[in-house]
């Protein structure tokens, strides 16, 4: 399989390899090279991305990037969801699939329940540790806010990283609520960005 931003996913792979939902699914992996495995799902989720949602990537640059999901109709939800079971089925194998699935549809499950079904999901974001502390966060998440501002759309994402909370405070997200996740048996955070007033 070909990759579409290799240099792009390098940067997620090694901003995100200490976030805990990674690092159990690195180590679900039981087809081939465990972190070449997630280096490619970071370039499918890009690829994703710019199929049905937002990727926003830095002009010429390589430290980053961000994915977005927008809400689809019912057949592109399952057209997606059936191309990313495929790609994680085939690429990373049957318990990576069923870690995946247990995670994500529990956080489905709690998101919707606080959330306005036009909020778009800012799914995966990060700058690779060699850039960090200079700024360039934001750059990768300005100019879609300045679109769903326009568009008058919330946005919101999860994390489990509780060192990055001020960060997307910074950004005007607020937490909106926080549950433990039983495969991992950890806390995250649910934050929503409202539309500015």
């Amino acid at each position: 399989m070909e990759f579409t931003y290799r240099k792009h996913a390098e940067s997620l792979y090694y901003s995100l390899c200490s976030n805990s939902y990674f690092q159990i699914l690195e180590e679900s992996v039981d087809v081939g090279n465990q972190k070449e495995a997630v280096i490619r799902y970071m370039d499918f989720s890009m690829v994703e991305a710019k199929k049905y949602g937002e990727l926003y990537l830095p002009e010429n640059e390589y430290y980053g990037a961000s994915t977005w999901g927008k809400p689809l109709g019912k057949e592109l939800e399952i057209q997606k969801n059936d191309e990313r079971k495929q790609f994680i089925l085939g690429q990373m194998g049957k318990k990576s699939w069923e870690i995946y699935k247990s995670i994500s549809g529990f956080m489905d499950d709690k998101s919707q329940q606080l959330l306005d079904k036009k909020s778009w999901y800012l799914s995966i974001v990060g700058v690779h540790p060699q850039f960090q502390g200079q700024g360039l966060g934001v750059n990768l998440v300005k100019s879609i806010l300045q679109k769903t501002d326009s568009l008058g759309i919330a946005t919101y994402l999860e994390t489990f990283t509780s060192r990055n909370i001020s960060f997307y405070k910074r950004l005007n997200y607020q937490i909106a609520g926080c549950f433990r996740e039983p495969i991992t048996n950890l806390e995250y955070q649910l934050m929503i960005r409202k539309v500015p007033v």
